[in-house]
This record gives structure tokens, C-alpha cells and sequence, in this order.
């Protein structure tokens, strides 16, 4: 069975409790189970993993170059910082999809460039936890 990465950046371990009037209530166990839901039904499995440490996060993915047909990543902060996620990403032949729990382009102007953006072949913002199973949707359609 092939295997989406699903990787979630800082403190996306406190979804569903830190700010819900951003991010909702959902917690990543509810994404992870809406995710596996959609791609289970496409004939994928998906791999949910988050870390607070940016090489942790270039680990995975430089990991996912042997284990995964495709990512799906919330860099969070590090969306608009890390160039070592980017080069990581340029590394990894698959389709990868960038999701934004929020709308990044309506908050702090910060927030308005992505490094990952450069690389992703989608962007899913604003949509809530959905934007994930947005995500695993596409890349099913992607490899179909």
C-alpha cells in the first residue's frame, strides 16, 4: 500500500486546545482518522507526524525520499522561515501539498510568504482541519 506523509510543524501537538478561534477544536488525532478515512478509500495509508524541531521535520522528509509516494505538510512557523525544509522538499520527487489550517493571508503580514509554497504543488489555506483531507483528495487524484 502506498503511504502519504502527513508532517505538522510547531506546536500543531496543541491543536484543538490552543487558540480555537483560529484552529478549531479538532485535534491531530482527528485529522490523522479523517485522513486515513480518505485515503483508505483510495487504497493509500497515510504516516501523521508532528515535531516542535525543524531537523526533525527534514529528517522525516528526507526519510519519506524511501517510504512515501507524497506529502502533506504543515510547516506552521516554519512556513515563512526554514529554507532547510524548502531544500529537504526540492529533494522529494513525489507531489507535495502544503496546508494552512488558517487563512495565512489574512493574519500578520509575516505570515504572507512561504518558502515551502516554492516547492508544493498545492495550497490549502483557511479551510480548518479539512484542508488536510483537501490535500489527501488531491494527491490520490495526483497518482491515480
Amino acid at each position: 500500500m502506498k503511504t502519504i506523509h502527513i508532517l505538522n510543524g510547531p506546536n500543531l501537538n496543541l491543536l484543538g486546545q490552543r487558540e480555537p478561534e483560529i484552529y478549531g477544536r479538532e485535534t491531530l488525532a482527528d485529522v490523522e482518522s479523517a485522513c486515513a478515512r480518505v485515503a483508505g478509500e483510495k487504497g493509500f495509508a497515510v504516516a501523521l507526524r508532528q515535531s516542535n524541531h525543524e531537523g526533525q521535520i527534514v529528517d522525516w522528509i528526507h526519510e519519506a525520499r524511501q517510504t512515501a509516494c507524497a506529502i502533506v505538510i504543515n510547516p506552521a512557523a516554519y512556513t515563512h522561515t526554514s529554507v532547510a525544509i524548502l531544500d529537504a522538499l526540492n529533494a522529494f520527487e513525489g507531489p507535495v501539498i502544503e496546508v494552512h489550517i488558517s487563512n495565512i493571508h489574512k493574519r500578520e503580514a509575516f505570515r504572507h510568504r512561504s518558502y515551502v509554497s516554492l516547492r508544493a504543488d498545492g495550497v490549502i489555506a483557511g479551510c480548518g482541519i479539512e484542508g488536510y483531507e483537501l490535500a489527501v483528495r488531491r494527491i490520490c487524484s495526483l497518482l491515480a
